[in-house]
């Protein structure tokens, strides 16, 4: 084939905007009209893939044209028919297609006309709702830890030992009675070694203000029997009595046998020497007494110093202090 111009007469040489140049209204190229190119005889592209349909008159005229400008047979290994190539058919024309004329559904997460896209916003609130609810459950959790029964570890005052003890006239609580307090007063006490009732000095709690007096000589001694111990255990011995000057003791017995260390007197009210009205108080000692009825005993050894005035003794079940 040699250069030149070989016309408009193929759609591989039309040029749809032709009649805009010199070359091209000289071969006759006029603009558009009802569809088709610039050129005169041009190909009209508009319809859709598959649409356009060759006869065999045509196909005949289409081959020799053909041949005629590129003397070059064509290939005759394709057919054209009545009906439309199905290399060439539209989309819609195959198998579970869109029906023609029905646009696929767009995705898109916002803008106009572009359809609507997953709910973004809704997400997003639905995780927030997420995290506040594990937030608010560990909160109740730390709340619920914080709010656990705690415990008073504030140490007991109570001796350990419970050989004997005696404490001033003011101890601090300690362990709860079991046992409804039992109290004696000096007249129901048995008296022994010379001790005797008395109610000159004032300050006495008995009943009358009478007291045991003479306890201050070897031998001397008063004695309770006491019933209605409920259980074997530790219970707590009190004395009400007055001393002054130096302290005094005497001996605890229980059940007739020596209980310990002596049993202390001492003059915890700080009274002038002699002045027993000011010197009234109290102590205690911790023996172990046995279920039913037990005797307990103040006695006054050799050598001992019991100058004491004694109104009046009471028992409570357990190591207390009051």
């Amino acid at each position: 084939m040699t250069p030149g111009n070989n016309g408009a007469s193929t759609p591989e040489d039309d040029d749809p905007f032709g009649y805009l140049y010199e070359d091209g209204q000289a071969a006759g190229a006029q603009p558009p009209s009802g569809g088709g190119y610039g050129y005169p005889g041009s190909v009209n592209r508009v319809r859709p893939v598959g649409e356009r349909q060759y006869g065999a008159q045509q196909q005949a005229a289409a081959t020799a044209q053909y041949q005629q400008q590129y003397g070059q047979t064509v290939p005759q290994q394709q057919s054209y028919g009545a009906q439309p190539n199905a290399h060439y058919q539209a989309p819609e024309t195959f198998p579970g297609g869109p029906p023609a004329g029905q646009q696929p559904p767009s995705y898109n997460n916002g803008g106009g006309g572009r359809g609507r896209g997953p709910n973004t916003k809704g997400l997003l609130i639905g995780a927030i709702a997420v995290v506040a609810a594990v937030v608010i459950g560990i909160s109740v959790a730390m709340m619920n830890g914080n709010g656990d029964d705690k415990t008073d570890d504030q140490a007991g005052s109570t001796p350990s030992t419970s050989q004997s003890a005696s404490s001033s006239p003011s101890p601090s609580a300690s362990a709860s009675s079991g046992l409804e307090t039992q109290t004696i007063d000096a007249k129901a006490l048995k008296l022994e070694g010379g001790a005797t009732l008395a109610s000159d000095v004032k300050g006495a709690d008995a009943d009358g203000g009478i007291y045991v007096t003479g306890l201050n000589a070897a031998g001397a001694s008063v004695t309770w029997q006491i019933s209605g111990i409920p259980s074997d255990g530790t219970y707590t011995v009190f004395a009400h009595y007055s001393s002054t000057s130096d302290d005094q003791q005497m001996t605890l017995s229980i059940n007739g046998k020596k209980f310990g260390s002596p049993f202390n007197l001492k003059n915890y009210a700080g009274a002038p020497d002699g002045n027993f009205e000011k010197g009234w108080t109290t102590s205690f000692a911790w023996p172990t007494l046995t279920k039913g009825t037990n005797s307990i005993s103040l006695s006054c050894e050799d050598a001992a110093k019991c100058n004491v005035l004694l109104d009046q003794l009471w028992v409570k079940q357990g190591q207390v202090k009051k």
